[in-house]
């Protein structure tokens, strides 16, 4: 595929993903595709495996997380690896803490699939936005 081919189906994988199509998205994704996501301490931490886990971990992002994205995201590639820059702000569900997440994900396209993904977020301020507030009166 050429590098304009791949970054429209980058785009097409964000789209799917955006408007919660599971049957496009696995459709765009390879039926081995590994998406890490780094950190400890947030729900959607972890390494994500195969079609099955990549449906959970997006179910699980709706469940737990609300996210806008304030501008669109910059797609740049080179070969079969287009990176996707962007800015989300939101609030996890259980807390109700807001978040400023400004990220890059490197994407890996192989046979017209999304192959891996690996992000590149602001886990710190995502973990934050995790937990629960101390109260006023708690001691250190």
């Amino acid at each position: 595929m050429s590098t304009e081919e791949n970054v429209q189906l980058v785009k097409n994988f964000f789209a799917a993903m955006g408007s919660g199509n599971a049957r496009d998205l696995l459709a765009l994704a390879a039926e081995d595709i590994e998406w890490i996501i780094p950190g400890e301490g947030w729900p959607l931490a972890g390494t994500h495996r195969g079609h099955a886990e990549l449906a959970a971990v997006l179910q699980k992002a709706s469940e737990e997380v609300e996210m806008t994205y304030p501008e669109p995201p910059e797609f740049v590639a080179q070969g079969d690896r287009v990176l996707v820059v962007g800015v989300a702000t939101g609030k996890i569900k259980a807390t109700n803490r807001a978040f400023r997440d400004d990220w890059v994900f490197a994407i890996t396209v192989k046979n017209n699939k999304v192959t891996k993904i690996r992000e590149y977020i602001d886990t710190p301020a995502l973990a934050r936005a995790s937990h629960p507030a101390r109260s006023s009166n708690a001691q250190p």
